[in-house]
């Protein structure tokens, strides 16, 4: 059965619903480029951690949700190539219509399929994997198992890095990033959990991330004057948390 799409508007935000009032995926109207919903900004502190002005060259998405991550990624990277991984064809069609996802065939690959089912066929390797697909009932299924974790891993460059919304997992969060913590052999970490209750778990493969916070700071501050997105906040929670051992990053 598909999914049913459901599109609301508040106060100059356009929503993405699958049959609920489950936020999936959120616009602000006035600003379609800009990453409105905060775990999704969080999802791109994976910026933070790598040389960003040559990294990522080649990204994959999978879940498209209200493209959010497509756009920033699109607009803001133009040398980046995006390959975006979507099972419900009804989603896709609502991006286009709703969401204004570009139409560029030349750097953004669109496939229409089950993403765990893809990161297993596919020979490519990717700078940057993004994860977050959900069902209606906020459900990951196949995408929050060890294989698709261990697959992801393989299909990572030599600067690889994952990203995952760790979001409404049946188990609960720490469940989801046991998976994530046994594929990637310890190279994973979960930054604090933002306001939205969204946990994002990073990991990493070929070369080893060892950045301090100041770094940190500093790469926040050429983003903000880049894209315009604020991962300040996100660092100052880092060091709140004293999740960095000597406020060094170590992935």
């Amino acid at each position: 059965m598909a999914t049913p799409i459901d599109i609301s508007e508040q106060a100059g935000v356009r929503f993405l619903h699958f049959g609920s009032t489950w936020v999936q995926g959120a616009m602000r109207i006035a600003r379609p480029w800009n990453l409105e919903l905060e775990y999704t900004k969080e999802m791109m502190a994976s910026l933070l951690l790598r040389d960003e002005a040559r990294w990522p060259r080649k990204v994959l998405l999978i879940g498209l949700g209200a493209a959010s991550l497509t756009k920033f990624l699109y607009r803001n990277y133009p040398l980046a190539h995006l390959t975006i991984v979507e099972i419900e064809p009804a989603v896709v069609a609502a991006a286009r219509q709703f969401f204004k996802l570009p139409e560029d065939s030349k750097r953004i690959n669109l496939v229409i399929a089950d993403g765990v089912e893809y990161v297993f066929n596919t020979d490519k390797k990717f700078d940057l994997i993004l994860v977050d697909g959900f069902d209606e009932h906020a459900q990951p299924g196949g995408l929050n198992t060890l294989p698709f974790y261990q697959a992801c891993r393989t299909r990572l460059s030599d600067e690889g890095i994952m990203a995952v919304n760790l979001l409404g997992l049946c188990r609960g969060v720490m469940g989801g990033f046991a998976h994530i913590h046994t594929a990637f052999e310890d190279r994973a970490l979960m930054f604090p959990s933002c306001e939205s209750g969204n946990t994002i778990a990073f990991a990493a493969e070929g070369e080893q991330i060892k950045i301090s916070l100041d770094d940190m700071k500093e790469n926040a501050l050429l983003i903000k004057e880049k894209t315009g997105l604020n991962l300040l906040p996100t660092v100052a929670r880092l060091a709140q948390a004293k999740t960095c051992l000597n406020d060094t990053l170590i992935l």
